[in-house]
């Protein structure tokens, strides 16, 4: 998956039992550094994460975490909100966050944030893999997840921007 500067770049695989696969990636020049900052600030994500409600940190144990996160979303005119508990393992020296979730309202709710650098750039890649519950319309889902990941991407972005400007 490349992508040009500044640029989003994104993919989505349909799996069988309305299980979708899915990547984001932002290539920026900015100091990868700032971007896991942004990433690890687990009681303030809600403040520039679009539809992030609410992030709450449960525990932590050396390099694994345990955050409490609700999303909420309008779409058709309906208000829906998702709630999950999650693990997530810190692999800063890799530029690497994945997490998976230990309950909520999903039935698979698991992925990575993966940061890097190469000659001319930062990139930060987001990998998703999710499945609803019964009865959660997953077309509807489907459309709001590919759109709600590049204005998360932006959001980590703009945070990581605000955040180098007053180094």
């Amino acid at each position: 998956m490349i992508c040009g500067l500044d640029t989003i770049q994104q993919d989505m695989e349909r799996l069988p039992q309305g299980i979708r696969r899915l990547a984001v990636q932002l290539r920026l020049k900015l100091d990868p550094l700032f971007l896991w900052d942004v990433l690890t600030d687990y009681e303030n994500l809600s403040r520039f994460i679009p539809n992030l409600t609410s992030s709450s940190l449960l525990w932590r144990q050396g390099n694994r975490v345990g955050l409490e996160q609700v999303g909420t979303q309008q779409f058709c005119g309906l208000r829906f909100s998702a709630r999950v508990k999650l693990e997530l393992t810190e692999l800063k020296d890799q530029g690497r966050l994945s997490f998976r979730m230990l309950e909520g309202d999903f039935r698979c709710f698991e992925g990575v944030w993966c940061i890097g650098t190469d000659a001319s750039s930062s990139w930060l890649l987001y990998e998703l893999t999710v499945q609803g519950k019964p009865g959660m319309p997953i077309g509807l889902i489907e459309q709001r997840l590919q759109q709600d990941l590049a204005s998360n991407l932006r959001g980590v972005q703009k945070e990581a921007l605000r955040r180098a400007a007053t180094v």
